[in-house]
C-alpha cells in the first residue's frame, strides 16, 4: 500500500510497503565548513573537523553515509553539539538531484511538524500573559468543534482530543495531490476532519492529529488579534533570536534551500515537491528554518527559556503514547531521553532534539520524506548517530497507529 500524506506531519515512522529506490549517490562524506575552521555564515559555531575525536568522527561519517545510501536519501545535513566533548557538523549527498549541487549545512528546509513546537510555545506565551488557561474548552474560542465543550486547549496540545485528523481524510488527500500549489484556509482544513466522528473521549487516549494544531493556531489569532505567523514571529522567533526561521504565507522559500523529493503523489512516482504550497499544514507544519537556528531552538524549547518555570513544567508533563520509551507533552516529545520534535512534510524531514543529561543537541535536515523499509529516513539517521554518541539514550521514534 502506498503511503499518502495522511500522516506526513506526524513526526515518526510509518508502516508502509513502498520503498524508495535510491535517487542519488555521492562518493564520500563531505565536511562542509561554510567558513574556515568550521564557523558558519552567521558566526554561530566553530566546529573543527574531528571535534569529537578522529575515531568517533570516522564512525559517524560512516554511519550517516551508510544510512543515506541504503535508504536512498538525496542529502543529509547533521549538527551534533556535545559540550565538553566537541561537535560534529557535516553534510553528505546532494541538495539538487538534477544539478548535483552538494548538500551543505547552511541551507533552508521545510521543517514540517517541528512547527508544532513554535505554535504551542506561542500558545503558552498567552498562558503566561494570563489571557488563556490550558483547561479552557476550545468552544470558548472556536465554534463548531465536535464535542468542543469538553475538549480543552491542553487536550489539543498533548494530542488527546479525539478529533479526527483532517490529513487522514481521503478527500483531503485527493484535493491536495490533485493540485499541490493550491492554498487552503484553516477552516477548510478543519472541515475535512470535522465530517468524521471523534475517535475517543477527550483525555483518554493519545492520537496524533494535525486538526489539534490548526485549532490552536486559530486560538492564537482570536486571543492575540494578530495573524498566527505574526504572533509567532514577534513573541517566539524574535525573543529566541531565530533570524532564519519563518512561517511562510505561501510557497515562498528563501535561498539557499535544498530541493525536496517525495513519492506522496497521485502516481506514486518520485517528484520534486520543493515549491508545493505548505498552507495545507499551516500552524501544524508549514514553517521553514536552517540548521543553526534549529540548534538554538532545541535548547530553548527543551529548557523553557521563553516561558515561566511553571508553564514549562506543564509543558514537560509527558504522557504515554503507547510506544515504549516515547512520551508526549504539550507539543513536544521525549524519546530515549531526547526532548524535542521532528518533522515530515512532502520532500523534507527534520529532527531537533536536546538531551538534558548531557546538554547535547542533535539537528538533522533531509531533503526527502520517502520511507525505507517502513521507516522514516530521519529516524534511521538519528538512531544511527545516537547509537554511537549516546548509547544509553538512543533516539527511537514510534510507529503511529493508522
Amino acid at each position: 500500500m502506498r503511503r499518502t500524506p495522511s500522516r506526513r506531519l506526524f513526526a515518526a515512522a510509518l508502516l508502509v510497503a513502498a520503498v524508495l529506490a535510491p535517487v542519488t549517490a555521492t562518493s564520500a562524506m563531505s565536511a562542509t565548513a561554510v567558513h574556515p575552521a568550521g564557523v558558519d555564515r552567521h558566526g554561530q559555531d566553530k566546529c573543527t573537523p574531528g571535534g569529537l575525536g578522529r575515531g568517533t568522527t570516522a564512525r559517524l561519517d560512516k554511519a550517516v553515509e551508510n544510512v543515506r545510501r541504503e535508504a536512498g536519501i538525496p542529502g543529509v545535513a547533521v549538527g551534533l553539539w556535545m559540550p565538553g566533548k566537541g561537535c560534529y557538523v557535516r553534510a553528505t549527498g546532494v541538495a539538487d538531484t538534477a544539478t548535483r549541487e552538494p548538500m551543505t549545512t547552511d541551507l533552508y528546509v521545510r521543517i514540517g511538524s517541528e512547527t508544532k513546537t513554535f505554535t504551542v510555545t506561542a500558545l503558552l506565551k498567552l498562558v503566561d500573559d494570563g489571557r488563556i488557561r490550558l483547561d479552557d474548552p476550545i468552544s470558548r474560542y472556536v465554534h463548531g468543534v465536535p464535542n468542543g465543550r469538553h475538549i480543552t486547549l491542553r487536550h489539543l496540545a498533548e494530542m488527546r482530543s479525539g478529533l479526527f485528523p483532517y490529513s487522514a481524510d481521503p478527500d483531503f488527500v485527493h484535493d491536495l495531490l490533485s493540485d499541490p500549489s493550491r492554498p487552503f484556509t484553516p477552516r477548510e482544513l478543519l472541515a475535512y476532519g470535522f465530517k468524521h466522528r471523534n475517535t475517543f473521549a477527550p483525555g483518554t487516549q493519545f492520537q496524533y492529529s494535525n486538526s489539534n494544531l490548526i485549532l490552536l493556531g486559530l486560538v492564537i489569532e482570536k486571543v492575540s488579534g494578530h495573524r498566527a505567523a505574526d504572533f509567532i514571529h514577534h513573541r517566539v522567533l524574535r525573543p529566541a533570536h531565530l533570524g532564519h526561521t519563518l512561517f511562510p504565507s505561501g510557497p515562498e522559500f528563501p535561498e539557499p534551500h535544498a530541493r525536496g523529493y517525495t513519492n506522496q503523489t497521485l502516481s506514486g512516482e518520485v517528484e520534486d515537491s520543493t515549491d508545493w504550497n505548505p498552507s495545507w499544514a499551516w500552524s501544524a507544519g508549514a514553517m521553514i528554518s536552517n540548521l543553526h537556528d534549529l540548534r538554538r531552538w532545541a535548547k530553548t524549547v527543551a529548557t523553557g527559556t521563553l516561558l515561566s518555570p511553571e508553564t514549562q513544567r506543564q509543558r514537560l508533563k509527558m504522557l504515554p503514547t503507547g510506544h515504549p520509551g516515547t512520551s508526549y507533552g504539550l507539543g513536544i516529545f521525549r524519546s530515549g531521553g531526547w526532548i524535542g520534535h521532528n518533522g515530515s512534510i512532502p520532500g523534507y524531514e527534520t529532527v531537533t532534539v536536546y538531551l538534558p543529561s548531557r546538554k547535547a543537541t542533535l539537528v538533522l535536515m533531509l531533503n526527502t520524506d520517502i520511507t525505507h523499509a517502513g521507516q522514516e529516513p530521519s529516524s534511521l539517521v538519528a538512531r544511527a548517530i545516537t547509537e554511537i554518541v549516546t548509547p544509553g539514550n538512543v533516539y527511537d521514534r514510534p510507529v503511529p497507529p493508522r
